[in-house]
Formats: structure tokens, C-alpha cells, sequence
């Protein structure tokens, strides 16, 4: 499951000494100390990827994952071919790209309106009316040809670009192409690359990479924001990874209707499930609720810092459900749709919501029922506190 650099992304470094901002000279991340709380844990089934390529691998694993990916929408891996090493380097360049000043990061601001993901999202963009979020953050493109030179970076990442894209590449080809021909084995599938072919990193679709980092809040401000009670959602993709840190806050909805915490698992990448591979199975696998809430008490002070690679299908597939399964043939899954919608058409809709609180915030209160379309009849809701 090792993947090695196979190209060098061209930038502006050809021409311009970038050597202050090598990682020797950069402050290095230290995750904050864990929780020592009793909390409502999840219990997460765990898939070891060195088992993928032996004799009977791919097997064992789906056998794992059939009631993670119908039931919880939640597991972890392990094993996926990244040395250790390399994401604590991730980790201090997110560390310091959020230390920049706003006056540099602003260069390099998402454009809210076209519901483009791509850039830096300020923090204290208003949700509630009572309170402001507390979430920055940093996305990159896929680095391949249909994105080249559409975004700029500040010079403290241009110096490290063809880590950060083999970092963004080594994450598709050894976690999320080999969990997709999984997902294929559960669902039955006569070719194990079905979902695969949906997902070439080369074809144009949205995946990006992400650096995120939650500010810590004063109890003032947690009582305004209902300590994120309010935060439920889906994503919007195929599957999000998230890299392992201490500071807990991440919370799953599951089928009995109760919220419980997701514990920092060392040398784990925790994978969901998101809409998109839900809209392709007919909501057969299953789309997690999660949130981020108040960290317990003794992890209030710190920063809760992510790295996040969100993987989608090409932005030309059709979001209906795959008609060759005896899984979902069996379930009677229907469209959840009214009419055929492509990927791209989707991210744009669900985007718009996500990155203009007014108006989603708008749209649901015309609704009146706690509910708000999203697209061609889908509704999103707001789920339990």
C-alpha cells in the first residue's frame, strides 16, 4: 500500500528562494494532551489495509465493513502507507498557514458566492443569530491539469506544493480507491472497479484537501452556540478522511437516535461515508450524521486543529442508484431524486447552502418544517440536538 512521488508540481519555487519557509525552520506542531473524561464513546469497527493485498484480503475487510457502511456510516483505518513522519509535517504546515496574518490569508479567500470550496474561509462567519462560528480553513484543489493555475497559495505553501499534492494523491490511490472496490464487494458488484471508474484522480471532480482548525470559545460564547448541539450533517462526497488528533468534539448520530463521541485512535485515519455514495446506492450505504461539539472541559483551551481529504466522483457522474447490484435489487432501492442530476450539479446546490448561511438560513425558514431543499425534490433537514 506504498506509493512513491511521481512527479514535480511546477511553481513559482523554480524561480524564487523559498528557503525560510523550510520545515526546519517552521514551528512544529505538538498535539494538545487527550481527554481524560468518561465520555458515550462510538464503538468503530478498525481495517487494517496490509491486509488488502493478501491471498483472501479484500474479502476479510468488506466482511468488516457491510454493517459499518449500511448501520453507522463510520470506521477507521490503519496501515495506509503514509509514514507518520510525513503527516506530522501536514500538520505544521496547517499549523502555520492559520499563524499567517488575516492580511496575507485574505489574498487567497473563497469566492462565497460561486459556491467554490477552493482557498481560505475566514472564521466568525455568522450562522445564528446569536453567534458566530469558530472554524477556519484551507482547501486545495486536485492537482491536476483541469485546476492548473486557477489558484494561487502564499508563498509558506508554495514551498511545499509537491508534498502537499503527493499528500492529497497517496490518499486517493491507497485509502479511498481500495475502500471503493470494498464497497463494490458489499454491494455484490460483477466488477470490483465500478465505483473506481467514478473516482480516476485524473477525471475533473471536486476533491480537495483540507487544513481546518476549530478556535477554542469562552463558555459564553459555547452557552450562544448551544455547544454545537445544532451542528448535525451529512457530507456531501463519496467518503471524508480525517486524520487522527486528540481533541475530541467529533460526534456520531446512530439508528438509535443518541449522539456518541469519536475517540482519537492512534495511527487511524476515521473515514465516513457521505451523500453522494448514499445517492448512488439509494440511501443503502449509508450517509453519516455527525457534528462537532464542545471539546470536554480540560481540552477547552486548545486549538482543535484537522487535515481532511474529501473525495467525490467526476463531476459528470449521475447521481442515481447503480441497477447491476443484488444488494440494493433486493432492498428496493428507488432515486432520490426527481429528475437525473449529475455530481457537479449537486456540489454546486448543497455548496451554495453550506457557504451562505443567509441563505440556507432563509430557505429553511420558507419551509417551516425543518427542512430545506436541496436539489431536484432532496430535502436536508436540521437533525436532533
Amino acid at each position: 500500500m506504498s506509493t512513491t512521488i511521481t512527479e514535480t508540481i511546477q511553481t513559482q519555487s523554480d524561480t524564487k528562494n523559498y528557503d525560510q519557509y523550510s520545515l526546519d525552520k517552521l514551528s512544529p506542531y505538538v498535539h494538545p494532551p487527550e481527554t481524560k473524561a468518561e465520555l458515550p464513546w462510538s464503538e468503530l469497527v478498525t481495517l487494517d489495509l496490509e491486509d488488502y493485498d493478501r491471498p483472501g484480503g479484500k474479502d476479510r475487510l468488506a466482511k468488516q465493513l457491510e454493517h459499518a457502511v449500511h448501520h453507522v456510516g463510520f470506521f477507521y483505518v490503519k496501515n495506509f502507507g503514509i509514514d507518520q513522519k510525513l503527516v506530522e509535517e501536514q500538520f505544521t504546515l496547517a499549523k502555520n498557514f492559520f499563524e499567517l496574518p488575516v492580511s496575507e490569508k485574505e489574498k487567497y479567500e473563497v469566492n462565497y458566492a460561486a459556491a467554490d470550496y477552493n482557498g481560505w474561509r475566514r472564521p466568525g462567519r455568522r450562522l445564528q443569530a446569536t453567534t458566530r462560528d469558530n472554524i477556519e480553513m484551507y482547501n486545495f484543489a486536485k492537482f491536476t491539469k483541469d485546476f492548473e493555475g486557477k489558484y494561487d497559495h502564499p508563498d509558506l505553501l508554495k514551498a511545499h506544493l509537491p508534498e502537499i499534492a503527493w499528500f492529497q494523491r497517496t490518499l486517493h490511490s491507497n485509502v479511498v480507491l481500495p475502500l471503493l472496490r470494498l464497497f463494490a464487494i458489499v454491494l455484490q458488484l460483477p466488477d470490483e472497479d465500478y465505483l473506481v471508474r467514478q473516482h480516476i484522480f485524473e477525471e475533473k471532480s471536486e476533491d480537495h484537501f483540507r487544513y481546518m482548525l476549530y478556535y477554542p470559545r469562552t463558555e459564553e460564547e459555547w452557552v450562544a452556540a448551544d455547544y454545537g448541539k445544532k451542528g448535525g450533517h451529512t457530507d456531501l462526497g463519496t467518503v471524508t478522511l480525517l486524520f487522527r488528533q486528540p481533541v475530541a468534539g467529533l460526534q456520531i448520530l446512530g439508528e438509535d437516535g443518541e449522539w456518541t463521541w469519536v475517540s482519537a485512535q492512534p495511527g487511524t485515519i476515521t473515514v465516513n461515508l457521505a451523500d453522494t455514495i448514499s445517492h448512488l446506492t439509494g440511501g443503502w450505504l449509508k450517509s453519516s450524521v455527525h457534528r462537532v461539539v464542545a471539546p470536554p472541559e480540560d481540552q477547552r483551551e486548545y486549538n482543535r486543529t484537522g487535515l481532511l481529504y474529501f473525495a467525490r466522483p467526476h463531476n459528470r457522474t449521475v447521481l442515481e442508484p447503480i441497477t447491476d447490484s443484488p444488494v440494493l435489487e433486493k432492498a428496493g432501492v428507488k432515486p432520490r431524486f426527481d429528475q437525473l442530476v449529475t455530481m457537479e450539479e449537486w456540489v454546486r446546490a448543497k455548496q451554495t447552502l453550506q457557504l451562505n448561511p443567509d441563505i440556507a438560513a432563509k430557505r429553511y425558514a420558507e419551509s417551516g418544517d425543518g427542512t430545506v431543499e436541496v436539489l431536484a425534490g432532496f430535502r436536508d433537514k436540521k437533525y436532533k440536538e
